[in-house]
Formats: structure tokens, sequence, C-alpha cells
């Protein structure tokens, strides 16, 4: 602990309940942490949506998988945008191969769009659709099970990019060679850390999961599986 400089974070279901705010309790955490170490968000989402949901807290983001940077801006108090790269998509290239993975396996029974493109080129694949009723998607996969039986052929079928067992029932992907140990290594390059000076802590650490590629890095790393732990789990760091 005593080399450690930069602990970086995953936000939903690490430090908040998914897709919701920071609750006081983790904020007050990250203040205690913040006295110790650099700060730093490492997320799968754009960076101001990161940022909106943890209320504002003073903390640089990177987001998209390191397609994004915010710094944030003491003085202003808001995060400043400083990397927003956006890589172009074959639609119709995609549309083919989401096609041919539903006849596949079975996916044709679907409500609202076949694929949801993103301004970066990252593309999500809503097997129930984007129109999906909330209830069918929380109760589709909630192990993952279903996703990960046939993940490393999407993965085979996706070749140019890096695929994710996202959401409730859905496979997240970006353009390669972004994912969050791409961009955390380039932070470190960019800031002057050394992979031992660094922290990472993530709850979406198994097969498919978009902390994975950090998990099976040479960066430390913590296993959370209830963001409500986070206090107890960052105690000996404090």
């Amino acid at each position: 602990m005593s080399d450690l400089k930069l602990i970086a974070l995953d936000l939903d279901g690490t430090l908040t309940q998914h897709k919701s705010r920071l609750e006081d309790e983790n904020r007050a955490v990250l203040d205690k942490l913040s006295k110790k170490y650099k700060l730093l968000m490492v997320g799968a989402g754009q960076c101001m949506r990161i940022f909106n949901q943890m209320n504002k807290y003073p903390v640089d983001i990177i987001g998209n998988y390191g397609m994004q940077y915010g710094i944030y801006n003491p003085g202003t108090g808001d995060l400043e945008i400083v990397r927003d790269v956006s890589v172009p998509c074959n639609r119709e290239e995609t549309e083919e191969k989401v096609w041919y993975i539903r006849r596949k396996f079975n996916f044709m029974n679907f409500t609202g769009d076949n694929v949801e493109y993103h301004k970066s080129g990252c593309i999500t694949i809503p097997l129930l659709g984007t129109k999906a009723n909330l209830e069918d998607k929380l109760n589709f996969d909630p192990t993952r099970e279903k996703r990960r039986k046939i993940y490393n052929e999407v993965k085979a079928i996706f070749g140019g990019y890096n695929v994710f067992v996202g959401g409730s029932s859905s496979f997240d992907l970006a353009p390669l060679p972004y994912d969050k140990y791409y961009a955390l290594d380039l932070y470190c390059r960019e800031k002057g850390f050394d992979h031992s000076e660094v922290l990472y802590v993530g709850d979406d650490y198994g097969l498919g999961g978009n902390d994975e590629a950090v998990y099976r890095s040479d960066f430390k790393f913590i296993c959370i599986d209830d963001y409500r732990d986070f206090g107890l789990l960052m105690r000996e760091y404090i």
C-alpha cells in the first residue's frame, strides 16, 4: 500500500446501484480516499453520464472504454471533455451479423430496433430489442449464463471489436483496441504512473465483464460484489 498512488474505479455495481445516484455513504469513503490517493473513474458509458450519476463528484473520468476523457475543473465545478474519439461503423455489415446471431440462437422475438448505435462507434446488441419491457429485460438473463454460453462465438463474429456481456439482456461492443485495460494503461503512460502504483476496484470481472481485462492484467484488483460493501473493502486504504 505504501507504493499506491492511484485508485481507479468502476461505477455501476461498485460505487452505486446500477444506474442510480452516488449515495452519501460511498461519497464519504471517496472523500477519505482522495486525501491520500489520486482517484479516477474508468467507465463503459459516456463521461457526462458518469459525472451526473455521481452528483458531479470532483474526479477525472475515463468514458467509453477510453474513447472519452474528462478532467474535473475545480474552478467551474464541471467536467471538461478533453478527448472524444469517434470511430465509423459499417451499419449494413453490423445488421447482417446481428441478424445471423438472432437466427442462430433464436433471439428473433424482440421489440424496437435490432441494434443500438452510439456516436462513439460503440454498439449495443439488445437481444430483446431497444424498446423491451424492463421486467422482461431483468428476467431474461440475471446470471448472464445465456449470454456467456454464446459469448465466444459473438466475439468471433465481431472480430474488430471488444465484446462485453452488458446490462441485463445485451452485448456491448467497443472498437478495438478500446477496453478498460487499454484505457487505464494509456492513462498511466500519459500521467507517469507505474502499474504497481495503481489499484482498480470493480464488480464486472467475470467472463465477458467490462472489468475482466483489468482483472486479468498486472494491475492490483479488488473484486466487489455489492456496492454497499465498498467502504468495508476500502477500510485498510483509508
